[in-house]
């Protein structure tokens, strides 16, 4: 699969039939190559990527991320099967251990340890698939990949890796880790403001729960951050580099920074600085041209 530059991320829970045909078709309109949603609450992962590949042409689709404690490896490879079977080949399988409480907390699994479990995940899919004999051509899954273990295994068994939260500094770690075939999808979080005090605002409402989160800011710290950066909501320099602000040009030159250091693909999570939770189409028009 060849990933265009540009991709748009965006909570699709709160979102109704019409309104998520809306963002499909919207989205694709503007001339960004890939949408992804992640899997949290309220839909199921293969259900609503299934939907906006219907209400879509030539849009790429992915879970970003699919929680690997909510179905089976098989199920997995199922679904992978299924969507790309039905939608021309445009779906990409986004895997992910998620976070402990998540996993423990709301869905009652016990929290393993993540390569590994990841690792038995996919030799799962592989048995899977080779068991009934519908292994894909393209097996099109990527990983949510933060630290040097897991992208190791993203660029080994998979298209590549999808990590969120994160810095420039982190599409140049991926890199090297994976090497120059895997592909390097790093979403970024954006504000088009150019007010400081509001774009703060909107980062420290949308990243409050990503603070308490290990495996987010442990990776923080690989990317020179420390604990003094958690505080009080989160420091400026957190915010601002996980949240870009600014101009459209400021912002753009800021994402190009992303493809500088190996990115393949910046996807963007155009966040409203009016509190709204729908996507800020201001910004991702301001933004298709990158």
């Amino acid at each position: 699969m060849k990933f265009g530059r540009l991709g748009v991320f965006t909570f699709t829970d709160t979102m109704n039939a019409a309104q998520l045909a809306d963002l499909a078709q919207r989205v694709e309109g503007l001339g960004y190559s890939t949408l992804w949603y992640p899997e949290v609450f309220h839909y199921e992962t293969f259900g609503v990527g299934g939907y906006l590949l219907s209400k879509s042409r030539k849009l790429i689709v992915g879970s970003g991320i699919a929680n690997i404690y909510a179905r089976d490896p098989a199920a997995a490879a199922m679904g992978h099967n299924t969507l790309n079977e039905l939608y021309d080949g445009r779906f990409v399988l986004g895997l992910g251990v998620s976070h402990a409480p998540l996993v423990s907390g709301v869905r009652g699994h016990e929290y393993k340890r993540p390569v590994a479990t990841m690792r038995a995940y996919l030799d799962g899919m592989d048995g899977a698939w080779n068991a009934t004999h519908t292994s894909p051509a393209g097996k099109q899954v990527v990983l949510a990949a933060l630290g040097p273990k897991m992208s190791e295994l993203a660029g080994q068994r998979t298209l590549g890796a999808f990590p969120y939260n994160v810095t420039p500094q982190q599409a140049a770690t991926s890199r090297n880790v994976m090497g120059p075939k895997a592909a390097v999808i790093c979403e970024q979080k954006v504000c088009l403001t150019e007010d400081p005090m509001l774009a703060r605002q909107v980062a420290r409402a949308n990243l409050a729960m990503y603070l308490t989160l290990p495996n987010y800011y442990e990776n923080w710290y690989r990317l020179g951050f420390n604990e003094s950066d958690l505080h009080n909501g989160g420091s400026d320099r957190l915010m601002d580099a996980m949240v870009l602000w600014g101009s459209a040009e400021t912002i753009k030159s800021k994402l190009r920074a992303y493809f500088d250091r190996g990115a393949d693909q910046v996807v963007i999570q155009p966040l409203s600085s009016s509190g709204r939770t729908e996507p800020d189409w201001k910004a991702l028009e301001a933004l298709a041209s990158l």
